[in-house]
């Protein structure tokens, strides 16, 4: 085995055998407004911001992922992903949803204590947020199958609990709008993975715990803690 080869991080597509090869992860912060609020936020005055996962940080969904080191704290969020298929740069909101390939589920696991401690001392959140296995994600949906979603429930339970509970019709900035101001920032190429924010109920898991959740109209995903 060649010491330098790496393995493309990658994400199955719905329909086949087929992955889709990823680039980079951006996250949206605080997209729901109840989610903002609490959080200690008000939505209504904040502009879209972004945050980065490594490529790496994704993971199949219907598997297990290990509970991170150096938290005591680690946080589900469950949210619309959004698949890019087509490069570009200062996108107009109108033109975004042309350079979506698909939808998927995914969860942005955080180390709430690490995140809470970086806000506190203005430092960034990449230890809160980027570490392994931090962003399971189910199989991609292209878009030309299921269209581009502009509502539906989305839901995530722990333990058969269900904890979080929300609309993609309470987005703040929706798809289009958030993939319109990320393209001001960064050139979106194929491979880049959206999340974009998660509703309200965020809470603690721990080892041994059974987090399940789902997109009306896209999928489903079930991770266990170990």
């Amino acid at each position: 085995m060649n010491l330098f080869e790496v393995q493309q991080p990658s994400v199955a597509i719905a329909g086949g055998g087929d992955r889709f090869p990823v680039r980079r992860i951006y996250c949206v912060g605080r997209n729901y407004g109840a989610h903002a609020r609490e959080m200690g936020h008000d939505p209504d005055r904040e502009p879209p911001f972004y945050f980065t996962k490594p490529a790496d940080a994704v993971v199949d969904c219907a598997t297990s992922v290990r509970y991170p080191p150096r938290t005591n704290d680690l946080h589900h969020e469950i949210e619309l992903v959004v698949a890019i298929g087509r490069s570009g740069i200062n996108i107009s909101k109108d033109q975004a949803l042309d350079h979506v390939f698909g939808y998927a589920v995914g969860i942005d696991f955080t180390r709430r204590d690490l995140q809470k401690e970086a806000k506190k001392l203005g430092r960034p959140w990449d230890t809160a947020k980027g570490f392994d296995e931090s962003a399971p994600v189910s199989a991609i949906h292209p878009a030309k199958d299921i269209g581009h979603p502009s509502g539906g429930r989305i839901w995530l339970a722990v333990n058969d609990e269900v904890r979080q509970q929300g609309d993609l019709n309470e987005l703040i900035w929706d798809v289009a709008e958030s993939i319109a101001e990320l393209s001001t920032l960064f050139r979106l190429e194929p491979g880049d993975l959206l999340f974009t924010g998660t509703p309200a109920g965020v809470g603690p898991v721990i080892v041994g715990d059974r987090v399940t959740g789902g997109i009306e109209g896209i999928d489903e995903i079930a991770i266990s803690i170990k």
